[in-house]
């Protein structure tokens, strides 16, 4: 059986792979010229790469890492330093570090959190680890609950200090869902949390040894073409095209360069887009759809990621980085992480700028005049006095809408991956996973939507076989 599916990042990629393994013949059409959808990245003439995001892996990704060991790529990912490290906005140019040790979960994380005394007192220690007992306890079942709080307010019912969200969970949230602790569904972060207290190495990181179009999508196209998929890029869905009995008939795609547009057809069909170009393309019969409806409390979050290449080392640091910043959220000295990108003597920061709600629409000159401002106060002996970094060049990618913005209610507006529709699939990390809005949650949604089309296709695709 063919199967289309209309986008190319990471969800997409993922379901073509596990169908190839079920024995079908996936075909991906990608409106741009580039795999990797939100983890898309591209080179400048200079030849050094700049990316949509800074995509850091954890331990805590099962999918990702059974993907990356199916496709031999294992070796890709270079771990880092179990630790989590955040920058001191009381004292410029300094860090405070939550090491792990090597104890079984979730005694390294109980141990990172009480040895950290520059950020927490033990008072505000205790209550949180009281707090989060019921998570830890109950799980799942609890997190889900709990998403019709937002983290702010979960702290305050479970009588947690003020102090403990402004130290920690500013950045952490910044960093998960480009949003702040008063936007975001306590769900977020207590899936995080979770994650990370109940595996030994779940929150330990890893950086790819290079782009993530090359090193790690193109493995997985390469995989699906050498086993008969297909991946046409420039391939923009215009619409989808329906029976008179409301299923998929076909997607109609939009011709380039002046070619008239054309019809692709399929037995099966799925959607990896994002949820926002997917609302714009669901057919009008299906907008009155309960399942379709609900997709309207979803809406992409923008973000902006910015990379800075100076003429001098700013850092040694081979890590992530907190910035505890109110205008940025987690960077890294790339010459430093990654493996392609390193340079012994100048440094390249990869930033991201969240929450970016007022800063997407201005010039990209504002932006970076802003950033290293920033920068003054987390490298004030680089970035101040008579003898400062030169910035070389940069390069910014906006992105108005990304991943979904995860505020308290959302859980129950994300839609499962199989659809009313008995020929159109859903995959994506906004669909229902038990990750967030993450590569794990895509690549996860991916083999789910595999999975639910073997489940109910299986003996008619055998008959074809």
């Amino acid at each position: 059986m063919r199967v289309l599916i209309a986008g190319a990042g990471l969800a997409g990629l993922s379901c073509a792979k596990y169908l190839i393994d079920a024995g079908y013949t996936p075909i991906i059409l990608e409106r741009r010229d580039v795999l990797g959808g939100k983890v898309a990245a591209w080179k400048d003439k200079d030849g050094d790469w700049y990316e949509t995001g800074l995509h850091i892996f954890f331990g805590a990704y099962p999918n990702v890492l059974q993907l990356f060991k199916e496709l031999n790529i294992e070796t890709r990912l270079q771990w880092k330093k179990h630790t989590m490290i955040f920058n001191q906005p009381n004292a410029p140019g300094t860090y405070s570090q939550f090491n792990f040790p090597d104890l079984p979960a979730p005694f390294n994380g109980i141990a990172a959190i009480l040895r950290n005394n520059d950020m927490l007192t033990w008072s505000e220690k205790i209550r949180f680890g009281i707090g989060l007992l019921p998570a830890m306890i109950q799980g799942q079942k609890y997190v889900e609950a709990m998403d019709k709080y937002s983290w702010s307010e979960w702290m305050r019912k479970q009588n947690i200090p003020s102090r403990v969200e402004k130290e920690v969970f500013i950045a952490m949230s910044k960093a998960l869902n480009f949003i702040r602790p008063e936007e975001i569904s306590s769900t977020i972060l207590l899936t995080a949390l979770n994650r990370f207290l109940q595996e030994k190495n779940g929150s330990k990181m890893a950086f790819l040894d290079g782009s993530p179009t090359e090193r790690m999508c193109q493995p997985i196209a390469d995989y699906i073409t050498k086993h008969g998929g297909e991946i046409r890029l420039n391939s923009s869905l215009k619409e989808i095209l329906l029976t008179p009995d409301g299923i998929v008939e076909g997607f109609l795609v939009r011709g380039l360069s002046g070619k008239p547009d054309y019809v692709e057809n399929a037995d099966l069909y799925v959607s990896a887009m994002p949820v926002d170009p997917l609302k714009v393309l669901l057919p009008k019969s299906w907008q009155q759809q309960d399942f379709f409806q609900r997709l309207n409390g979803l809406k992409g979050v923008p973000v902006i990621n910015v990379h800075l290449w100076f003429d001098r080392k700013l850092t040694d640091i081979d890590h992530l980085l907190f910035s505890r910043s109110p205008l940025l959220s987690v960077y890294a000295d790339m010459s430093n992480t990654c493996r392609e990108y390193s340079n012994r003597d100048c440094s390249m920061l990869e930033l991201v700028l969240a929450p970016a709600k007022d800063w997407i629409s201005k010039s990209d000159e504002c932006i970076v005049q802003a950033v290293l401002a920033e920068l003054e106060k987390l490298f004030p002996q680089h970035l101040t006095g008579n003898n400062k970094v030169k910035l070389l060049k940069y390069h910014l990618v906006k992105t108005p809408l990304s991943v979904y913005k995860a505020i308290p209610g959302c859980q129950e507006c994300r839609p499962s991956q199989e659809t009313p529709i008995s020929n159109f699939y859903l995959a994506g990390d906004y669909t229902m996973q038990r990750y967030l809005a993450s590569m794990e949650g895509a690549v996860l949604s991916g083999k789910l939507t595999a999975g639910a089309i073997t489940k109910a296709h299986s003996e008619v695709n055998s008959s074809n076989l």
